[in-house]
């Protein structure tokens, strides 16, 4: 069943540790499954690792969280080669599609060059709701900062834009992001747009964002717009905690 419109839930979260698994799902990212809809069966739910240059091992975990969950897992690989003959009939055959982080500057690179860019804008316009962490987060919005290419962050501006706005990810636990996220949309090199501390996430319906959310208690999100004179103007949002 799609969501009633398109929807992403953009996050700097959604796992939580496990007793069992090396994680468990966290609330952000059960509820970007109950905005699915789905109801009397197990939901789909695709898992991708492309920004880790699908590691086995991410992906195993995947599953054990999927498993513990009770979603119908599967997943997206690219490397060494697509691991389903269709790409496109396998994603819109998704609920929800996940997108783990990593390299996001790998991620749209291999993505662009296998055409999964348009095949996310058409899931997504479909009611597949889109979610993800880190990269898996960047990668919706037209950019963001990123560690792709070394220790000291860099800009990243070819994200898939499906909303139009810039992304700033693990907001208050790596010391580079929030100054360099102000500094790039303060000069125009970024869009204004929304910032996420470890463990919350945006969600948008289309392109308009419609409330923050958090898992974990005192966390937030922000948006940080052009002020005068080359300044950025940064302004904490209301922040729901899921339970």
């Amino acid at each position: 069943m799609p969501a009633d419109a398109p929807t992403i839930l953009a996050t700097s979260g959604g796992v939580v540790p496990s007793d069992r698994n090396k994680w468990s799902v966290g609330p952000l990212t059960n509820y970007a499954v109950d905005l699915a809809g789905v109801t009397g069966r197990a939901p789909r739910v695709c898992f991708l690792a492309t920004a880790c240059g699908d590691q086995p091992s991410l992906i195993a975990d995947f599953y054990d969280m999927a498993q513990e969950s009770g979603f119908h897992g599967n997943h997206l690989e690219l490397f060494p080669m697509p691991n389903v003959d269709d790409m496109r009939e396998h994603l819109l055959s998704q609920d929800v599609i996940w997108v783990w982080g990593g390299s996001v500057a790998g991620l749209l690179a291999m993505w662009d060059l296998h055409g999964v860019g348009d095949l996310m804008r058409e899931a997504w316009e479909a009611g597949v709701v889109l979610t993800g962490v880190s990269a898996g987060s960047i990668c919706w919005h037209r950019g963001g900062t990123t560690d792709s290419f070394g220790p000291d962050l860099r800009p990243i501006t070819n994200g898939l834009g499906l909303v139009p706005y810039s992304n700033g990810v693990h907001y208050d636990s790596e010391e580079q992001r929030r100054p360099l996220f102000q500094s790039l949309i303060a000069s125009g090199e970024l869009p204004a747009g929304y910032a996420t501390d470890d463990g919350v996430g945006v969600l948008y319906r289309g392109t308009e964002f419609v409330e923050a959310l958090t898992e974990r208690d005192g966390s937030a999100a922000y948006f940080v717009e052009p002020g005068p004179d080359g300044t950025a103007i940064e302004t904490q949002l209301d922040t729901r905690l899921l339970r």
